[in-house]
């Protein structure tokens, strides 16, 4: 295919424009005032929401050079939504601000090199300075008011809270749509691996990343599948039966995992694969632990199985599973409570009888695995619509949850970001040349998120951060009630390792930017008509 060209500042000029797009349409739905968004859906009602990253994946711009920069500034909050669960929103804006900053320099002659050095030095220190002002979560309230400002609702930010507070910090919260107009949770039964889905094609909710199976059979294998004559007449079996399929074993490639991809992009079978996880004896048992928790049998040559003869009654099942790109979870897997609880007896008295504090620990993880529940949110609404919109808040409160009760947490609102402005700016008097003035873009582009959220509010957002700047630590604006003061107190807090990660992409995208001299895209192809009417002038 043939390629478009674009040298120096004109590469630099698409990229920003991009930039601009995709940021200035994510940007309004910041703070607790920020405005929705709709999306229209070619399959479907459209989509209301107020989530940075679900607005950023649906945006693709005509103009290719315009599409990279909105890519790339995509790239930034689908990273940060990786990592940390929100903070999409903030991340954006940060790598718009510092684009905007850093471009503005080098078209004025500064050395984008240097330029680029200032602003990884100063990074660094906002990350120091972040994990300076952590306060630990101390209690389930707190929990809460992170819950409640990520999602707007405090009925939200209680369910969440009140999940945490069943399966604990590390236990697995998740959300799934209710059959009613009103918000439910409830602990089920579950267990929850740390392997994702093998093909992205596996996924069924595109917005979310997720592959969400209902009611699925699940095929556990003890060793790799890679036959595909032994493969079929199981895969065979399933599909007549008409249900979804999960499958669990050490690997699964070649044939079987392409016949796998092919049945899921054609959609005449609804199927997942991942990996059994662990390793050893650890994976063996683990296996075992599934067998149990589903109802199934593990297939293993060793105890005379053999794939291709598996029967249906040899499947285990759960009521729901869902995967993502690092993570397994089974919602009330089919097999008998009484064969779990005696499985958990067993795994007790093997922490009883060892001496290994290593076995122990494994032991002990397994127990938790088989012991901590599932905490289901359940999303309400009149419309889907609605369901959708409110699946999406739970979700980021839920994440920014977990993300509290790792690194703790900051004054919100934007405020601290203020405040450790004041000390980059400081910095940048100390550095030399244009070192010095990547410093003070990074500095410029920290007080975005208040002006944002302050604007979108309805106030002057220049006004707002000047008088965020004169507060002490830990106080700010709190947008929701227009009124200054210890933020800390009033519950309006984020998670430091949203902010972290919402600085480190955004500065790593728009350094990648700020040294970019050539853009390189596929040429559009010629309109339909227009090819045409070409072909019927040729002689």
């Amino acid at each position: 295919m043939s390629k478009l060209i674009a040298f120096d500042q004109e590469a630099r000029e698409g990229l920003q424009k991009g930039v601009d797009a995709l940021a200035d349409a994510v940007k309004v739905t910041l703070g607790p005032r920020g405005r929705n968004v709709v999306l229209d859906k070619a399959f479907g009602g459209p989509t209301v929401t107020n989530d940075g990253v679900t607005i950023a994946r649906d945006i693709d711009l005509e103009d290719p050079f315009e599409n990279l920069g909105a890519q790339l500034v995509k790239s930034v909050a689908i990273k940060t939504n990786d990592i940390a669960g929100d903070g999409t929103t903030t991340a954006t804006l940060l790598a718009q601000a510092l684009i905007n900053e850093g471009l503005r320099t080098v078209a004025a002659g500064a050395n984008p090199i240097a330029v680029n050095r200032g602003i990884a030095q100063g990074t660094e220190r906002v990350v120091e300075l972040l994990r300076e002002l952590a306060q630990p979560v101390a209690d389930n309230a707190a929990i809460a008011n992170v819950a409640t400002v990520s999602s707007r609702d405090e009925k939200i930010g209680a369910m969440v809270a009140d999940a945490f507070d069943k399966v604990g910090k590390d236990g697995v919260v998740t959300v799934e749509e209710s059959q009613s107009i009103e918000d439910e949770s409830i602990v089920t039964e579950g267990v929850s691996f740390d392997k994702g889905y093998l093909s992205p094609y596996f996924v069924t909710d595109q917005e979310t990343g997720h592959a969400e199976l209902e009611n699925p059979l699940i095929l556990l294998v003890r060793e790799k599948i890679s036959s595909l004559p032994d493969f079929l007449p199981v895969l065979e079996k399933v599909a007549n039966s008409g249900k979804p399929l999960l499958i669990v074993a050490e690997d699964i490639e070649g044939e079987p995992l392409q016949m796998l991809v092919l049945n899921a992009i054609r959609k005449s079978l609804k199927v997942a694969a991942v990996k059994s996880p662990y390793f050893g004896d650890r994976r063996s048992a683990f296996m075992d632990d599934l067998a149990i928790v589903t109802g199934g049998t593990v297939i293993d040559s060793e105890l005379g199985h053999k794939l291709s003869e598996t029967t249906l009654e040899q499947l285990g099942s759960a009521r729901r599973v869902n995967i993502t790109k690092e993570e397994t979870v089974l919602v009330d897997g089919a097999g008998s409570a009484e064969a779990v609880e005696e499985r958990r007896n067993q795994i007790r008295n093997d922490i009883e009888r060892t001496d290994s504090s290593w076995d122990k620990e494994k032991f002990e993880e397994r127990l938790a695995k088989l012991s901590g529940g599932v905490a289901v949110i359940r999303a309400g609404g009149a419309t889907e619509t609605e369901v959708n919109e409110r699946k999406l808040r739970i979700e980021d409160a839920i994440n920014a949850a977990r993300a509290a009760s790792q690194e703790g947490v900051i004054a919100g609102g934007g405020s601290v970001l203020v405040q450790i402005a004041a000390e980059i700016e400081e910095l940048s008097r100390q550095a030399e040349g244009d070192e010095a003035i990547g410093l003070r873009s990074l500095a410029r582009a920290l007080r975005r998120p208040a002006y944002w959220i302050a604007d979108n509010a309805g106030l002057d957002g220049a006004v707002v951060v000047s008088k965020i700047a004169e507060q002490p630590n830990g106080s700010g604006f709190n947008a929701a009630t227009l009124e200054y003061g210890n933020l800390l107190e009033q519950g309006i807090i984020d998670p430091v390792k949203v902010t972290h990660s919402a600085v480190v992409n955004a500065t790593s995208v728009a350094r990648m930017v700020l040294t970019t001299e050539t853009a390189v895209v596929d040429k559009p192809a010629a309109p339909a008509a227009q090819a045409g009417a070409h072909a019927g002038h040729a002689h």
